[in-house]
């Protein structure tokens, strides 16, 4: 063999153990995929995307919350109540932050329900209240932005809903053969993720005081006479 026959051989030798090396490499990782390996982790990012899309929906009502409270202000109803539960519900809901880090957290993921829960609440009353006030029921911008806050609250309900979806296959991965392997050694760090559930608020009816009178209102109650405009 001459000199350059001799000089191509190690190259040639390197060129094929890098070969083998990457054939052994994708050998490996398909039973590794196959045995539920990267189940885990899948279904983590799926489960940490949907909660960017819960986050989104509510910083969406958020959002909206202000130029409402500035339509009812600017009609002069006489109840202020439930308008202030709003704003200070809103404050509490957007100083509440869970980030995908977090999911895992209980008493994290507890506050931030029960916060926005709290603002889902104050809403809910406020908007049982101005139906007493014909003023903001005949105001166009009022009633766009009723609209618009009826179909976020809806997405909230869907984005809620997958989820919980997507929270309850990843928590399951870690309790089912065979990704439960991979739970205990290679993703030993991986924690049951929290799911939403039915707040207090969700399970009775709000009661809506109209401090008209001086006299409580139940929801669902027939609304006062309504209030003439502050002159």
């Amino acid at each position: 063999m001459d000199a350059a026959g001799r000089a191509d051989a190690p190259a040639t030798e390197t060129s094929m153990n890098r070969a083998a090396l990457l054939t052994a490499a994708a050998l490996m990782a398909t039973p590794l995929a196959g045995c539920g390996y990267n189940t885990i982790p899948t279904k983590q990012e799926k489960a940490e995307a949907t909660w960017a899309d819960v986050q989104s929906q509510y910083q969406r009502r958020a959002d909206l919350i202000p130029n409402l409270v500035a339509t009812v202000q600017a009609s002069a109803i006489q109840e202020r109540t439930t308008l202030t539960d709003v704003i200070n519900a809103r404050a509490r809901a957007t100083s509440v932050q869970v980030n995908a880090d977090d999911l895992d957290n209980p008493q994290a993921f507890q506050a931030y329900q029960q916060a926005q829960g709290q603002l889902t609440g104050a809403l809910s009353r406020l908007l049982v209240t101005v139906e007493a006030y014909p003023q903001l029921q005949a105001n166009q911008n009022f009633l766009t932005l009723q609209a618009q806050l009826e179909g976020t609250e809806n997405r909230i309900g869907i984005a809620r809903r997958d989820y919980n979806e997507a929270v309850r296959g990843y928590n399951t991965s870690l309790r089912t053969f065979p990704s439960v392997i991979w739970a205990k050694t290679a993703h030993s760090g991986s924690k049951e993720m929290q799911l939403f559930t039915a707040t207090a608020e969700a399970q009775s009816a709000p009661t809506v005081n109209f401090n008209l009178n001086g006299a409580p209102a139940q929801a669902g109650a027939p609304a006062p006479a309504a209030a003439p405009a502050a002159q």
